[in-house]
């Protein structure tokens, strides 16, 4: 059954509030996957923050198009479904890896990252990226560091103040 044109232009929309949000677009070829199958992987990508959909390639190369977006030829071809990673993508794209591994169904064909297409090697090593919460403590550790060795530094002196008056009245109570 064709879809009409009002439905066409819902799934455009739909991509393209989907392009909008997403920290890159991971292309994968889903021959073979049973209907179960996809349902569990777009759980999984739920999970991690992202969505898990089949496209119509000529509807998402428009949506790409309005959005600004690279639409490389090669990734637009064949049945696709594209992850939509949330803004943390090593997050998704691992969680995707992870499923893969497990299901040896999925393969992934490529990736959008910004204005770059990724083949599949680059696009599985989005994975090795560090992730949201790993960049955020990091940043907080290198800002907590030079405030951990300022009050280390202010503490010395009053330590050793401390430990020399100790001494002292361990020597006097010795002597008495």
């Amino acid at each position: 059954m064709p879809v009409t044109r009002q439905k066409k232009g819902e799934l455009i929309e739909e991509y393209r509030e989907l392009v909008r949000n997403s920290g890159a677009l991971v292309f994968t070829n889903y021959r073979g996957i049973s209907v179960k199958q996809i349902n569990s992987l777009r759980g999984k990508m739920k999970d991690s923050g992202g969505d898990y959909v089949v496209t119509k390639n000529t509807l998402l190369r428009v949506a790409l198009e309005q959005e600004g977006r690279i639409t490389p030829a090669e990734l637009l071809a064949g049945p696709n479904a594209v992850v939509f990673t949330s803004e943390d993508v090593a997050k998704s794209v691992t969680a995707l890896k992870d499923w893969i591994k497990a299901a040896k169904v999925v393969e992934i064909t490529g990736a959008i990252l910004e204005s770059s297409a990724l083949d599949a090697t680059s696009a599985e090593k989005l994975s090795d990226l560090p992730t949201k919460e790993q960049v955020l403590s990091s940043i907080l550790g290198t800002l907590n560091a030079p405030a951990g060795t300022l009050v280390r530094v202010l503490n010395a002196p009053l330590s050793s103040l401390v430990r020399v008056i100790n001494a002292h009245v361990e020597k006097e109570q010795e002597a008495a």
